[in-house]
């Protein structure tokens, strides 16, 4: 396990430089006993502080915050949720047991679930290789609303995805004009938004917020793909 202060020392630096909701994560390659994990945070109006194994991992973590990948020991993790500031041995908002497998690269994303209740989700992250003049785009749906379109550049990309599942494809390298409508129409629900991908990285857009609370929006990830 790593270390309680060496965490806390990398999670404030992913945080301050976070501060407007975008990752973009150049970090290297993980250890073979090692994982590199991310956190997301989409679950509006709740600042909190996040826990691995009792050792804090993130304080005043804010809503709509992607971090920086670290390097964890593999193995698996206790993850904890509470309000920002409550005592960490009282009854955590969420809590979940993750598996973090040797080399992998994951994303626990704590978000509301389609009904708008809180919960955790580990996403495994794909940043194999991309072919020359693409990149990768996923789109993951962990908001409180309804199965959704995404369209890039008007067009369809993903169709009817439901919360908490993903969608992956290879499109060309450039910036993409996307935005989310309610599943089979032209009602939209999130942007439009420009995503600039670059040439042969890993970008993963997160649709999160609540439907009925109208708070609804996108963050994004941008990970470094294996060359």
């Amino acid at each position: 396990m790593t270390s309680r202060t060496s965490l806390a020392v990398a999670a404030s630096a992913a945080a301050c430089a976070l501060a407007l909701g975008t990752a973009s994560a150049m970090a290297a390659p993980a250890s073979q006993n090692e994982a590199m994990v991310s956190v997301f945070h989409g679950i509006p109006g709740m600042t909190v502080d996040v826990y691995a194994n009792g050792d804090e991992l993130l304080g005043d973590f804010k809503p709509g915050t992607v971090t920086d990948p670290q390097a964890l020991d593999a193995g698996t993790y206790e993850i904890q949720i509470f309000e920002a500031g409550q005592n960490p041995d009282g009854t955590p908002a969420l809590e979940k047991e993750i598996k973090v497998p040797e080399g992998g690269n994951a994303t626990i994303a704590a978000h509301l679930t389609a009904d708008g209740k809180p919960q955790l989700t580990a996403f495994a992250n794909d940043v194999s290789q991309v072919d020359d003049g693409k990149a990768r785009l996923t789109v993951r749906h962990v908001a409180a609303a309804p199965a959704v379109d995404v369209r890039a550049n008007g067009q369809p990309l993903f169709t009817g995805l439901e919360n908490p599942k993903e969608d992956t494809t290879e499109v060309a390298a450039g910036t993409v004009n996307a935005d989310v409508v309610l599943a089979g129409t032209d009602t939209v629900a999130i942007g439009p938004a420009d995503l600039p991908l670059k040439d042969g990285t890993a970008n993963v857009v997160y649709a999160w917020g609540s439907a009925e609370d109208k708070n609804l929006a996108l963050a994004t990830q941008t990970l470094s793909a294996t060359k």
